[in-house]
């Protein structure tokens, strides 16, 4: 993937993230560890969400991970081989789409 795009991504990351800054045990993205070769946001040390590629990619319970892909909402993650159940890439790359979804997330992780 270009740098560009990654970019991109990543610093609509780093604004989604922002909004969380406040919440119990969140680490964002700047101030963490890179993983998959991107920032992530975490709680309590856990991934919450990720940008390894132009999309945004975040930890939720299996059965809501396959609703989203069955509606297309949500892509398969990783693309490259057989998908991890509790992750999914997010489709939209709309920062309000974005926000609720790393919401779900925290509350999921961080529950």
């Amino acid at each position: 993937m270009p740098e560009r795009e990654r970019s991109a991504a990543e610093a609509r990351l780093h604004a989604v993230a922002a909004a969380f800054a406040d919440v119990p045990g969140v680490v964002l993205p700047e101030a963490g560890r890179r993983h998959f070769g991107t920032a992530t946001l975490r709680v309590h040390g856990r991934i919450v969400a990720m940008t390894p590629s132009d999309h945004l990619v975040v930890k939720l319970p299996r059965e809501r991970v396959a609703a989203l892909v069955a509606s297309g909402a949500g892509l398969p993650f990783p693309e490259d081989r057989p998908p991890m159940r509790e992750w999914v890439r997010i489709a939209s790359d709309d920062p309000e789409v974005w926000r609720g979804f790393v919401a779900e997330s925290l509350a999921y992780v961080g529950g």
